[in-house]
């Protein structure tokens, strides 16, 4: 491995692929989901996560996937589901062009290793294939992932004060983001 670093070599062994529905799938989903709320993730659930609540919502979030209105990722080393990133297709009729990036959740022993870079890398890559040029999300002000954002070519569009509740209580503000995706050319 002479001549990679330690982040490329952490991030060749992790395999990212689309998510379809499965119990075992939503369980590693809820799962993941669990520790992150737990661990102060601000990611629209509070602490503690009631196991049926998580279960329901990526119940939810990978029947949507199944009609193709969103691409639910998973990012695993080996068995193991160490990330996941939602790209959501289904907007406004006057948005076509347009996506979201929701449930940006990396586990907590995998934090630092480059799965979250390589989660957004590969939903830039979805979006442009599904015709769409502009991606928005938003993340906490306390806490949140704006550097990482920031970091892969996003933009600050705004910051609203006392946005939501924090997982354990009390309130933050929220940062909302864009990036302009540019097609490569094609040989």
């Amino acid at each position: 491995m002479e001549g990679i670093g330690v982040d490329q070599a952490a991030i060749a062994e992790i395999d990212i692929r689309p998510l379809a529905p499965s119990p075992a799938i939503r369980a590693m989903l809820s799962e993941l989901l669990i520790e992150a709320v737990a661990n102060g993730g601000s990611v629209s659930f509070m602490d503690p996560l009631p196991p049926e609540t998580a279960d329901k919502f990526w119940e939810n979030a990978l029947a949507a996937a199944a009609r193709g209105d969103r691409i639910v990722l998973g990012a695993f080393d080996g068995d193991l589901l160490v990330g996941t990133l939602t790209l959501v297709l289904d907007l406004a009729q006057n948005q076509p062009h347009r996506a979201e990036l929701v449930k940006m959740i990396t586990r907590i022993g995998y934090r630092g290793r480059g799965v979250a870079t390589s989660l957004l890398r590969r939903a830039e890559t979805m979006a442009l294939a599904q015709a769409r040029t502009l991606l928005v999300l938003d993340t906490a002000s306390d806490g949140g992932a704006a550097p990482l954002y920031e970091s892969v070519g996003f933009k600050l569009a705004g910051e609203i004060p006392d946005y939501a509740l924090k997982p354990q209580g009390g309130l933050t503000g929220t940062k909302f983001y864009w990036k302009r995706l540019v097609a490569l050319p094609t040989a």
